[in-house]
């Protein structure tokens, strides 16, 4: 196989050789078709999330097909098309696993962060953590729905069922959430680094009522908002947007410190939730959901040995969408 490996934080992604790996006792080996690039990946490159192995292939918003499995495994065959998350195993023991929140578990193993991802010709999972996704759509158009989607839509739930929802940082999740939103009727801010008029154009191609820097303010009240950005200067803003009772839900994995700010921004009932990590019901359902409804994912391709330039155009905010990282076939 192979791979681009991160041999230490914050240095770039080496293109290696591997021995082929093999499939455990309930595991499966995936070829990978596409594996989406996520900022949460740019998060373990530099250093941002503690204690990565290493040396760890990065990725978790992968799309391949099955080509070996491991004992024990059943409901899933060769050559069948599966999505492979963040969220690669947990305990099943602790607590918040038996209360059925294994997003929360005590000992989880995460795609492309503790245990090795999908920027390389294969893979190796859990078979208990994939996805089946069936044979329609495109395996680079799937790939961001595995995390930008799924979290996008963890976040999107807990923002709850209010009308005018703001999305501050209008990346691969905000463009796929601002579809879920609009299918449902609800009106869509869009918020996006000041100035950056591509982004705001890009927002409105998809249905939102209004887009504008994030120090902008918005023609009527929030009743919620997601935060996708990693910036904590935006919690105050985005407090400051929404009405009494709204919600600002924090989306990322990593964020900037939140700087002080005055009570009376969350006085009124005001809430400020975060969202970690996923379940395999979110996946299930969010999957569901995408398979019979009109997202369109927006993706620009890579071929795998370029990821380091992927992760560059991502970390300067030059991507509408998401990028996508697609293997050699051969």
């Amino acid at each position: 196989m192979r791979a681009m490996l991160l041999k230490k934080i914050r240095t770039p992604l080496v293109l290696e050789d591997l021995p082929d790996p093999r499939p455990g006792a309930g595991e499966i080996r995936v070829r990978v078709a596409a594996c989406g690039v996520c900022r949460t990946d740019l998060h373990v490159v530099d250093g941002e999330l503690p204690n990565p192995k290493l040396p760890i292939v990065p990725g978790h918003e992968i799309v391949g097909r099955i080509d070996a499995i491991g004992a024990g495994v059943s409901g899933l065959e060769l050559g069948m098309r599966v999505g492979i998350p963040w969220l690669g195993h947990t305990d099943g023991t602790c607590a918040y696993c038996r209360a059925g929140r294994e997003n929360l578990c005590d000992a989880p193993l995460f795609t492309g962060y503790t245990r090795d991802g999908g920027f390389a010709t294969h893979t190796i999972a859990d078979a208990r953590y994939t996805f089946p996704l069936g044979e329609t759509g495109r395996d680079e158009a799937l790939a961001p729905l595995l995390c930008a989607g799924l979290i996008g839509w963890r976040s999107f739930v807990a923002a709850g069922e209010g009308t005018n929802l703001g999305l501050y940082g209008f990346g691969a999740a905000a463009h796929i959430i601002a579809q879920v939103a609009r299918e449902r009727g609800r009106n869509v801010f869009a918020f996006t680094r000041p100035g950056d008029r591509a982004a705001q154009d890009f927002a409105r191609s998809l249905g939102a009522v209004w887009a504008g820097g994030s120090d902008e303010k918005t023609p009527e009240p929030l009743d919620a908002a997601i935060i996708y950005a990693p910036v904590g200067g935006l919690v105050p803003l985005a407090l400051a947007a929404v009405k009494k009772g709204g919600t600002v839900v924090c989306a990322g994995i990593h964020m900037s410190d939140i700087p002080s700010f005055p009570y009376a921004l969350l006085w009124e009932e005001r809430r400020i939730v975060s969202v970690a990590n996923l379940t395999r019901r979110d996946g299930l359902d969010f999957l569901s959901l995408a398979a019979h409804s009109h997202i369109v994912t927006h993706t620009v391709p890579y071929p795998l040995a370029r990821a380091n330039d992927a992760l560059a155009d991502l970390r300067e905010g030059r991507l509408q969408g998401a990028a996508v990282l697609i293997p050699p076939s051969d």
